[in-house]
């Protein structure tokens, strides 16, 4: 993702949801227990993909002195804080939910170099900095052996996390995530998705994003990534809405937990229903189709985008329905349904059905 993408403001969003409380809605039964590793081993484990960082997660912010300030802590003998971890079922695999800093800057003294970029010509090299006189200016190799082992033998205390029941999803995961990333910018519900349920269907919406139509009538990348939350919300709402229960928060984080690697046909279906869905949405209700008042609407957006994919095989007069779109808007129960109280079930079931009762009208015979 290019940094210049996101220079302007991001456009402003009409999403009530967005205010609706997000309390998970069930008991978890979570399993945890403490496990103390040695800073080699954890670098180790970092290198091999065995402890991971989520591919979003917060950018790492810590200065050079900073790091330095922690890895003095452990030649010092002194304790630092520990870290949480998330254990995958399907790989034992653990991701990081809190700790990245520390891990981080762990791993780029053991490798040598400071907060290394991709296609960087020039790296730089990560001497202590600012610390006690016996430990300034070296590098790890450059450690006397005494302190290198110490530092190697260094022990941080993890706790490690499952979820036991409900086994069907993952969603405590998002909860915990959710309060322990409480620094600096607090994370958007996709931001945290997006951290935790790592897999194809966060791949195939990541990808979708960058479809030319999707971005003619989503307008600029979202640095929030509330254009992809977008297209999750299409996927939950077009492949489950008989079951849609409120907050949509908890319903999505439990689509997106149950369906994180859908099989290869039903990404193709889904990805060619997004694409087609899009394309006959720009061309026949134009770029501002998700725009009623000027402002994106996420519920019109839902609505629209389910109705159409719905509908989108029948030999629909789509040239006539635009040119009598207002009648809908109109209709008072719609423009309720998709300004007041948008996540309530009653009213993801009225928008949808006073717009399919308005499509049907319609159909070709």
């Amino acid at each position: 993702m290019n940094g210049d993408e996101f220079d302007e403001i991001d456009e402003p969003i009409i999403d009530v949801d967005d205010t609706e409380e997000s309390s998970a809605p069930i008991i978890y039964d979570i399993s945890s227990y403490g496990a103390d590793y040695d800073v080699d081993g954890l670098v180790k484990r970092l290198k091999r993909g065995d402890i991971f960082i989520p591919p979003f997660q917060r950018d790492y912010v810590w200065n050079q002195a900073e790091a330095a300030r922690l890895i003095e802590s452990l030649l010092l003998g002194l304790p630092v804080p520990g870290v949480f971890l998330a254990k995958e079922g399907d790989s034992n695999k653990l991701s990081v939910i809190d700790g990245q800093q520390r891990l981080k800057s762990l791993l780029f003294f053991y490798e040598g170099f400071f907060n290394p970029k991709v296609g960087d010509t020039r790296k730089k090299v990560f001497r202590l900095k600012n610390v006690q006189k016996q430990f300034e200016d070296k590098t790890y190799d450059e450690l006397e052996e005494e302190d290198r082992i110490k530092l190697d033998d260094s022990i941080i205390h993890a706790t490690i996390i499952k979820q036991e029941s409900p086994n069907d999803d993952n969603t405590s995961i998002y909860h915990v995530f959710e309060r322990l990333n409480t620094g600096g910018r607090k994370l958007t519900p996709q931001e945290i998705r997006s951290a935790i349920y790592i897999g194809k269907m966060n791949e195939l919406i990541a990808e979708l994003n960058d479809y030319p139509a999707w971005r003619e009538l989503f307008g600029k990348k979202n640095n929030r990534l509330k254009d992809q939350e977008m297209i999750l919300r299409f996927f939950a709402i077009y492949s489950n809405l008989e079951n849609y229960s409120k907050p949509i928060k908890e319903f999505l984080n439990k689509f997106n937990s149950r369906y994180k690697n859908p099989s290869e046909n039903e990404i193709n279906h889904l990805s060619s229903i997004f694409k087609r869905t899009s394309d006959l949405i720009l061309k026949k209700f134009g770029k501002n189709a998700f725009r009623p008042e000027r402002v994106f609407n996420a519920s019109v957006f839902e609505v629209l985008m389910v109705g159409i994919a719905k509908q989108i095989d029948k030999n629909i007069d789509f040239d006539n329905f635009v040119r009598n779109l207002d009648k809908l808007y109109r209709n008072q129960d719609f423009v309720d349904s998709i300004t007041r109280a948008t996540s309530d079930e009653k009213v993801v079931e009225l928008r949808h059905k006073l717009f399919n009762q308005y499509i049907e009208g319609y159909v070709r015979q």
